[in-house]
Order: structure tokens, then C-alpha cells, then sequence
């Protein structure tokens, strides 16, 4: 309840200091020489800075003076999606907003459905369909996540080399406590729930989504449970690990930024997140070199989550459409935006013909995993027609809280989460 009124607080506080779309913009336009004025929705995090989207937004206006971009900030970046809900309730929805899951927005004819034409330079054009239709620029592609380690941490416990089947890692995380090592950071304190699930995910990509790359599709069909065996064995691993104390509960109490100091100050070995933090290896030059894997199967398959989206979505009723289309493109394939983005957040540009800068071994040795191993979905990052439905996302950021705090087991997590799923009116 108190995340509520905060968020609603929040919504109005911004929209007090910006002229929102849908709103009479003459006599704004008029004042600024006949320029068409795009409210544009983002989110900040340790990587995505206030100066990152300035910048990114001016080389965008530089190019089209004609349009006038306010910007929006949500509260954080794991309430942008709840926060993007707020303001379409309040008949506030921007014009352009950035990798806001379309899902809850396109059913109901808010966004504007993207062209085959405007498609063409994206390198997976139909990612993350919704009805058939593409509402989210895929410009961007992000392992969620991989497995970032310390290599000195792991020296130390006498383990040589990465683990590569799920037997390994129990072995690699037995070492490490032995030697009296946190084996895994983790957060999800505060705003930042979503912290809390990057474990969960993992597992739900290497055991679920590995054997069953249809498993949500069959989900949203009621064609499958989250409390069948695959789904529960998966979440049973999580909590399994939690059990043996190799997952640090104090993690609750991290926020986002906080739980990434944590892993870049040595307090744990492991620490599993999207491909994003290889951006802050790179540029932190922490006390110790940084290795990556992804996390171990049981039978040794390398498996990747990948998600490839994370583009704007424009208000198919804004006032100034063609100018939030010009915007949205633009933002997404200026070169020099994605430099920017690929140096500050380690993004894997899914543009074609487009070639990043020259970056670090993390980033490198990132990419080295992604091309070794089979792409699956990204469990809650899912944005087309077989992601989670709406709202249900933030329950598994919850149920995973409550697993590393030790109140739940795999089968009760599975079966709150059936429970989730019928309550945002599945089947």
C-alpha cells in the first residue's frame, strides 16, 4: 500500500512539472516557433545516468529541431512499467516511452503498431509480437542474466575454471563457503524488488525454458501449470540454494546500485545480472579481474535467457504522432546514441550493419557467451504475446524475496504463483 500511494504521489509530482501528452500543446507549440513538443518517459540507473539522456535526447533534437522533447523520469527502473500504467490511468500516457513493456498498453489501442518499412534496419524485426504485431523498437539485445564472478575469490577456493553443469556450481558454491565466502550476491531491498529474481530467472531459462521454449505460451493457453514438475524443480533449485546458505539473505536489504557496490567490493563471488553490468566491470576496474558464464544446466548445454527489444513504444493518441515516430527511430539508430549506450550500459546493438566501439574484456568475454550458447526467453522480461500478463511480474519479484529470505520452498512459490496468474485473470 505504501508503494502505491508513493507511486501515485510520484505521478503527480512529475506531471506538475510537464506538459503531458494528450494535452492542448497549441500555445506551447506556438511559443517555441511552431515546434512539436513530445513528452518522452525513461528511467535512470547507476549506468543510464540524468546526463546520458540528455545527451542521448539533444543529438535526437539536433537532428530534428523541430521537435520539443520533455522528459519524464520514473521513480526507478523497476517501476517504470507500473509507473507507465499510472499515467495511462490518469489519461496521462507519454508519447514515447523507453523499454516500457507493451503488453497492458497495445491490447487496448494506446501504441502505435511499427511498420515493416520502419523495421527493416533491426536484425530480429519480429521480436516480442503482440497479436501479430510489433509495438516495441527491437534494438537491443540483453542476457538476463549471465553469471559475472570473481576470479581471485575463485582462486583462492582452489576452483580453476568456471562450472559448467549445475553439479559444478554446487561444488564451486561449496568451496567458496568453505572458505568462508558469500557465493552469490543478491538484492531486492526497497524499490528495487526486482534485484531479488535474477537467480529465479536464471533457472527458469537453463531448466524451463531449455527443455520447454513454449512453456509461457502454453502458460497463457492453460496448457501448463508454474506448479508442473519442470517449473517447480527449477524454483526448488533456487530455494535449495537458499537452504544451503550459499545465497546471502542480508541481500534483501540492498537496493539495485547497492547489491552491484556489493559485488564490486568483493563481498561475493558470484553475481548474476544482465549483461548491462559489464558496462560497470569494465569502467569500475574493480580489485579483481571478472570473469562470466551462464548458468550451469544439469546436463552441461550452454543456455543464454536473452531478451531483444527494449526500444520505445509511442502513444498511438498523441498529439504529435509522426513527430514521436521521428523521435522514437531516431533515438534508437543514431550511431552515435548507441556508442554512447554500449560504453555506459554494455548493450549488444540489434541494428544492422551497426559495429560498436572497442570496449572491455568483460564486455568481450561477455559476448563470447552469448555466441556459445541457445538463446531461450528471459522469464519476466518476456514483452509479446507469451510474457507474463500484466502485473504478474512484479509477483514473481515478491515470491522471490520471500525465497531468499527462506519462507517459502519451490512448490509453494509455483502454487502462489498459479494463484498470481488467475488473479491478473489467466487461466
Amino acid at each position: 500500500m505504501k508503494k502505491v500511494i508513493a507511486l501515485t504521489a510520484a505521478v503527480a509530482c512529475t506531471l506538475a512539472a510537464c506538459a503531458p501528452a494528450g494535452s492542448n500543446t497549441g500555445t506551447q507549440q506556438a511559443a517555441q516557433g511552431g515546434k512539436k513538443e513530445i513528452s518522452f518517459l525513461v528511467f535512470e540507473t547507476p549506468n543510464l545516468t540524468p546526463q546520458y539522456w540528455d545527451e542521448a535526447i539533444k543529438r535526437v533534437t539536433d537532428k530534428h529541431p523541430d521537435i520539443l522533447v520533455k522528459k519524464l523520469v520514473a521513480p526507478s527502473a523497476g517501476e517504470r512499467n507500473a509507473y507507465a500504467k499510472q499515467l495511462l490511468a490518469s489519461g496521462q500516457l507519454p508519447d514515447v516511452m523507453q523499454a516500457i513493456a507493451p503488453s497492458g498498453f497495445a491490447e487496448s489501442g494506446n501504441l502505435y503498431a511499427w511498420s515493416e518499412e520502419e523495421l527493416e534496419n533491426y536484425t530480429h524485426p519480429r521480436s516480442n509480437p503482440l497479436g501479430g504485431k510489433i509495438y516495441q523498437l527491437p534494438y537491443n539485445s540483453q542476457p538476463t542474466p549471465l553469471v559475472y564472478y570473481n576470479k581471485k575469490l575463485f582462486a583462492d577456493a582452489g576452483i580453476t575454471a568456471p562450472p559448467k553443469t549445475y553439479a559444478e556450481l554446487l561444488e564451486v558454491c561449496a568451496k567458496l563457503k568453505a572458505k568462508g565466502v558469500n557465493p552469490f550476491v543478491v538484492g531486492g531491498g526497497g524499490k528495487d524488488a526486482f534485484a531479488a529474481g535474477y537467480i529465479w530467472i536464471a533457472l527458469v531459462g537453463a531448466d524451463v525454458y531449455g527443455k520447454q521454449p513454449d512453456f509461457l505460451v502454453k502458460r497463457r493457453a492453460g496448457q501448463a501449470r508454474f506448479s508442473d514438475p519442470v517449473f517447480v524443480e527449477a524454483t526448488q533449485k533456487f530455494a535449495g540454494l537458499v537452504e544451503r546458505g550459499y545465497i546471502d539473505k542480508a541481500g534483501l536489504s540492498r537496493d539495485y546500485p547497492s547489491t552491484e557496490k556489493a559485488f564490486l567490493d568483493g563481498k561475493g563471488a558470484m553475481y548474476p545480472m544482465g549483461s548491462w553490468f559489464a558496462a560497470a566491470a569494465d569502467t569500475g576496474k574493480p580489485g579483481f579481474e571478472v570473469g562470466v558464464f551462464a548458468w550451469p544446466t544439469d546436463d552441461g548445454k550452454v543456455v543464454v535467457p536473452t531478451y531483444t527489444g527494449g526500444g520505445p513504444i509511442v502513444n498511438a493518441k498523441s498529439k504529435n504522432l509522426e513527430a514521436a515516430r521521428t523521435f522514437a527511430l531516431e533515438f534508437n539508430q543514431n550511431a552515435a546514441n548507441n556508442d554512447v549506450l554500449v560504453k555506459s550500459d554494455a548493450a549488444i546493438i540489434a541494428i544492422k550493419g551497426y559495429t560498436p566501439p572497442p570496449m572491455g574484456p568483460v564486455y568481450n568475454a561477455t559476448l563470447d557467451v552469448v555466441k556459445t550458447g541457445q538463446a531461450v526467453n528471459a522469464f519476466t522480461v518476456e514483452t509479446g504475446d507469451d510474457s507474463l500478463l500484466p502485473g504478474v511480474g512484479d509477483k514473481v519479484f515478491a515470491i522471490a524475496q520471500e525465497i531468499i529470505a527462506g519462507k517459502t520452498d519451490g512448490a509453494a512459490a509455483a502454487k502462489a504463483l498459479d494463484e498470481e496468474w488467475v488473479k491478473a485473470g489467466g487461466q
